[in-house]
């Protein structure tokens, strides 16, 4: 697991890579809101963040006084690195595909799959409650499945099938097939436990 100065370190090094390019050009590739010329804003998993240009510095918008986590810097920033216009976010893949996932997968699954199914599994109304909050899309999947636009150019899909006395809950989260491209395997694994856990934190008020 990752400490607080390997986060500090990713997010000083995203930082001196992102300094080296313009606002616009920042801009354009990643698909960010810019309400002025000096920032850049994102809804990022139900909070309104906004990022300093050019120290890329966070701050909550709606909640000035809440700590922003450092892996959601991390996260975002590296969004803000990888992010393509020009590329096609293609079908919706199984986290194995993305190229390079196998040696994270079993992070993977004890930060987002296991989650997923522990709090949901036989909760249904509890995971559709959560991800409408969560302002998730239904999609035609599982027993319940919701779309989450994590990023503007990231989807995730979150599938349930509900679990009881003689079957335990099964879930999938899957990606777009362009993530891998714009995200390291170890952030994917990141970014999908993260949504698990605001997801189980709305469903418990």
């Amino acid at each position: 697991m990752a400490r607080v100065d390997d986060y500090k370190a990713a997010i000083a090094l995203a930082v001196a890579k992102l300094a080296g390019q313009s606002f616009v050009a920042i801009r354009e590739r990643t698909g960010l809101a810019c309400p002025n010329a000096d920032r850049f804003q994102i809804r990022f998993l139900g909070r309104l963040y906004g990022i300093d240009f050019p120290g890329f510095q966070f701050a909550d918008l709606e909640a000035p006084e809440r700590e922003i986590p450092l892996q959601e810097q991390v996260l975002i920033l590296h969004y803000m690195l990888g992010a393509d216009p020009e590329r096609h976010p293609g079908d919706m893949i199984a986290y194995l595909e993305i190229p390079g996932a196998s040696f994270y997968f079993e992070s993977f699954v004890k930060q987002a799959i296991n989650p997923l199914k522990e709090v949901f599994g036989r909760n249904l109304d509890a995971f559709h409650q959560a991800s409408q909050a969560l302002q998730g899309t239904p999609i035609d999947a599982g027993d319940a499945g919701y779309r989450f636009q994590v990023f503007p150019q990231i989807a995730l899909h979150y599938i349930l099938w509900e679990g009881d006395e003689a079957f335990d809950a099964e879930a999938n989260i899957l990606f777009n097939e362009s993530t891998g491209d714009t995200l390291s395997p170890e952030d994917g694994a990141w970014l999908a436990g993260m949504v698990v856990h605001r997801l189980t934190a709305l469903s418990r008020g």
